[in-house]
């Protein structure tokens, strides 16, 4: 499992009703690609977003890193939305899931 968390933050005046189809677009695009996992939206209260992704490889990553329309959103996330953004890639090192029905489970991911 490859784990992408993507900080960023916005430049003053976007229009977030755009950057908001765009971002839909985009979810469209990674779910229908091989080895998508999830995606999850979180925003904090001091105006930062956070995207956390997961692909189950580095090279289903790479093939949504890639993607022709991917790459196109990208540039312009630097031309006009973000005034700031940090992506980390991160691989798992160890797993585990807890429910009340079944109780910790090492690796039940």
């Amino acid at each position: 499992m490859v784990v992408i968390v993507f900080r960023t933050r916005l430049r003053a005046g976007v229009d977030e009703a755009e950057l908001e189809g765009v971002g839909a677009r985009m979810f469209q695009v990674a779910a229908s690609m091989p080895g998508y996992v999830s995606y999850k939206d979180f925003a904090a209260d001091d105006g930062e977003f956070v995207s956390i992704v997961e692909f189950d490889s580095l090279e289903t990553l790479a093939a949504w890193r890639d993607h022709p329309e991917h790459r196109e959103i990208q540039a312009r996330g630097r031309s006009r939305y973000f005034s700031d953004y940090r992506v980390q890639v991160c691989t798992t090192v160890r797993e585990y899931a807890f429910t009340l029905d079944g109780g910790r489970v090492e690796g039940a991911l």
